[in-house]
């Protein structure tokens, strides 16, 4: 994809910079696009970011990350839901239009409830998004984390809550890590896309071996994740918003990271 005019990255995958350095390494590289992870704005001025990031000719895509709501007590539910919609009023301050949710799951407790508290906790922030003006993404996970990080892991869950709560405020951010090997996932993006729910696209690679599964994610190319043939399917259902490279990897960030960068823009003209 020679036409970087989509190509967006997640300051976490190159988190050893501050975010002042990423922006301006990123704008340099010609990226268009910035999610800003929540933690890179800690002690900063948020609305200050936001326009630092639209100062030089990009856009925010969304603040990543909202979610955790399954818990075993209602006391840690309610706070799981006071800390979103701080997090909602966060993304309006920074001028972000989506929050990604990585839904949460608590080891010990059936998925089921996991699932159902999640749906509620929703259901209760969905009129905080409306006022916020800042969409809710539910990123379905990967089945490996669905002891601690998150309950909802098949496109197919995250597309029934949506229905279910019915608002266009929520809709499904997927990511290839986490969604490439379901067969139902060229059907699921196509009932997203008719519904309106496609709000995010992420990218990364799913290494072999994996050596650590939550921060080994492969420069795309770099493994077995047909991402051309899954972002064919996202514009198929209608999706015309950012490709954004999100990459946890201890190997990448122990690297130099301006070498980084432009692997990653190679990568992605080459593999997305």
């Amino acid at each position: 994809m020679d036409d970087l005019s989509r190509f967006a990255i997640h300051t976490a995958t190159t988190r050893s910079w501050p975010i002042e350095g990423a922006i301006a390494e990123y704008a340099a590289a010609g990226v268009k696009g910035v999610t800003v992870w929540r933690e890179a704005l800690d002690g900063r001025d948020t609305r200050e970011i936001g326009n630092r990031i639209r100062d030089r000719g990009m856009a925010v895509v969304s603040l990543c990350r909202g979610g955790v709501f399954a818990a075993d007590t209602e006391a840690a539910r309610s706070s799981a839901l006071d800390e979103n919609r701080r997090c909602l009023d966060q993304a309006a301050a920074l001028g972000a239009p989506i929050v990604v949710l990585v839904c949460g799951a608590f080891p010990g407790q059936e998925l089921e409830e996991s699932r159902r508290q999640i749906e509620e906790a929703l259901f209760a922030l969905v009129p905080h998004a409306k006022a916020a003006g800042v969409k809710l993404a539910v990123e379905p996970l990967h089945p490996m984390y669905a002891d601690s990080r998150s309950a909802i892991n098949t496109m197919g869950q995250a597309r029934t809550i949506c229905e279910r709560i019915d608002s266009p405020w929520l809709g499904v951010a997927v990511d290839v890590y986490h969604t490439w090997w379901d067969d139902r996932l060229e059907a699921e993006i196509g009932l997203c896309g008719r519904s309106l729910r496609l709000f995010a696209f992420h990218v990364s690679d799913w290494m072999t071996p994996t050596c650590d599964l939550l921060e080994d994610r492969g420069l795309m190319g770099d493994g077995c994740i047909p991402i051309r043939k899954i972002r064919e399917w996202m514009e198929e259902a209608g999706f015309r918003g950012f490709n954004e490279v999100e990459i946890f990897s201890r190997r990448h960030w122990a690297s130099d990271q301006g070498q980084f960068l432009a692997a990653i823009r190679t990568a992605y003209i080459e593999h997305v």
